[in-house]
């Protein structure tokens, strides 16, 4: 292909119209997601909304491509999870009473530092994850059933829209209505937060990553809920508060060793291609892993430029010292490519216990002005968020065919648009309701960052994350699933408990039709399989797209009805 050809087929895909709809889809979306983020303590994945907004919206403009509309909502969800990496962080530092510490100036530069990061890593780690291990990204590969879905009409379009209806009719009646409960057969069980999670994408997560890696994910959760908290607590080991600072210092070592051997295994010998190949490369603009400029040597410069450039953000804007910055902007690049990782196999991006990690780490080095520690959550969240937003993304594309160049400059498009209006809507909350509004039992739930503001003195148990940091090295060179093992140990057992169940439903799935499926002739067989599977995947699909759409909604009258307030 020659050059001209390749910036044809980008170009063809990043247009002019799908970025301004995609610039106004995504003002609305980070507007919705800082608000759920707050108020619900979750934030669903806006990305199977966003692309059937942005294919409908596209349609009536005229002719339009499926790698159009993939771009079009690349850029359309970059926000969301921009907004979640602040709202799971910094509202932390309102509850300990330093809301007049920092204003918009100090919002905005948090999520500008972090957005900057997270798309010069995905753009590192593209490769690796998307076309070299081919992770699920299930949220990413249900966007793209989707879209197929949406253009196929017919059956197909009836399964994704049925289940989208439903999904988004059962979630009015939970989130709007208050009619259903958000957690079903709940236990008094001292330590456990053991229950059913009353949400259809939670299941549906389940469904989409399948049973062999929702048993570690499961395992790790019974192992700390009733191993480490129950167990231990019976036997007079120890009492439930300190079992669960034991399992959540756990949980994060096993997190961060996962993270590190990733790196040392995987990812730099990637990095080490990367330059070395940038060093060798005939600058003719053809290297398809540039994301950027066409060229791996003008990228390596652009992202070397990039990272300094965030350094000295994070120094002279947020006031850490040059050798903590330093640290952040490291311990950031890990973090994200922990978040992909978790993302890649769960659909789930944990990004405030990556802030925490990185927080804790700063503070060991002597940084003890608390409203630091808050921004340096805040930009490792932020990175990890829109890391695995655009990694879901690239996933997407992946299977349409979509240039992953196209994506990437989308993403970067809508993450400074997001990051301006998630600062902003931000503030405004805060100055509607006041800083006593957000914490447990008030009107702004914002359960991650408390739990960040409860961890800016410290790791519970520093033993013990020791021992998960090992763990988790030791299971990924073992070749075994150590972030799953790691999240079913740190996540509230609720949720562990209903993605295995949606796992169970999968395998329910399968065994209905196995026998019918066996008894038609071999030459059909093949067939009826992948039509069985992708029938799941859209059923699947719509669902996350049902309770997300409904949550946007919810969230974006809100917003405002708060605001005219």
């Amino acid at each position: 292909m020659d050059n001209g050809k390749a910036r044809a087929s980008w170009r063809g895909q990043l247009t002019l119209r799908g970025a301004i709809i995609g610039t106004i889809g995504c003002v609305i979306i980070t507007a919705s997601s800082a608000y759920t983020a707050l108020k619900l303590g979750a934030l669903p994945w806006p990305i199977v909304f966003a692309a059937v907004i942005s294919l409908f919206f596209l349609r009536l403009l005229g002719h339009t491509s499926l790698n159009e509309a993939n771009v079009t909502h690349t850029i359309m969800s970059a926000g969301a999870m921009v907004a979640g990496g602040l709202a799971f962080t910094l509202p932390g530092a309102w509850m300990l009473g330093l809301a007049d510490q920092f204003g918009w100036v100090q919002i905005f530069l948090v999520a500008l530092c972090g957005t900057v990061l997270g798309l010069i890593c995905t753009a590192l780690i593209h490769h690796h994850f998307i076309v070299d291990t081919e992770l699920e990204f299930p949220t990413g590969t249900a966007a793209a059933e989707t879209l197929l879905a949406t253009e196929a009409g017919g059956k197909t379009g009836l399964r994704l829209f049925s289940s989208m209806g439903i999904a988004g009719l059962y979630s009015v009646l939970r989130d709007a209505l208050g009619i259903l409960p958000t957690l079903l057969l709940q236990l008094p069980i001292p330590g456990v937060s053991f229950g059913i999670y009353n949400s259809p994408m939670m299941l549906s997560v389940g469904f989409l990553v399948g049973l062999v890696p929702l048993a570690f994910w499961f395992g790790g959760a019974l192992f700390a809920n009733f191993g480490l908290i129950v167990g231990g607590s019976a036997a007079g080991l120890w009492s439930t508060a300190t079992a669960q600072g034991i399992v959540s210092s756990l949980g994060m070592g096993l997190m961060m060793g996962s993270g590190i051997a990733t790196v040392v295994k995987d990812i730099l010998p990637q990095v080490g291609g990367f330059l070395r190949d940038a060093r060798g490369e005939k600058d003719d603009g053809q290297d398809s892993r540039s994301l950027v400029s066409g060229s791996l040597r003008t990228d390596a410069g652009i992202f070397g430029l990039g990272t300094a450039a965030v350094v000295v953000l994070v120094c002279m804007g947020l006031g850490l010292s040059p050798l903590a910055s330093v640290v952040v902007v490291a311990l950031t690049f890990v973090a994200t490519i922990m978040s992909a990782q978790s993302c890649g196999q769960t659909g789930i991006d944990p990004m405030e216990i990556f802030g925490l990690i990185v927080l804790l780490a700063v503070a060991a080095m002597g940084e003890n002005v608390q409203v630091r520690l808050f921004f340096v959550a805040g930009v490792v969240a932020v990175a990890c968020g829109l890391a695995g937003d655009v990694m879901n993304d690239f996933r997407a594309g992946h299977i349409l065919g979509t240039d992953p160049r196209a994506q990437w400059l989308g993403q970067a498009l809508g993450g400074i648009v997001g990051a301006v209006v998630a600062a902003a809507v931000m503030c405004a909350l805060l100055a509607a309701y006041g800083p006593d509004a957000f914490g447990p039992g008030k009107t702004f739930v914002a359960a991650q960052a408390s739990v960040v503001a409860t961890m800016v003195s410290g790791i519970p148990s520093v033993p013990a994350f020791v021992i998960g940091l090992a763990a988790g090295i030791a299971l990924y060179w073992a070749k075994l699933p150590a972030m799953m093992v790691g999240l079913g140990v740190y996540l509230p057992f609720y949720m562990s408990f209903t993605a295995f169940l949606g796992a169970i439903a999968k395998v329910v799935y399968d065994r209905a039709t196995a026998g019918r499926r066996a008894a038609l002739p071999q030459d059909q067989q093949a067939e009826a399989t992948a039509e069985h599977d992708r029938a799941g995947l859209v059923v699947a699909s719509g669902i996350l797209g049902g309770e997300s759409i409904v949550g946007v909604i919810i969230a974006f009258v809100s917003v405002f009805a708060s605001l005219a307030g």
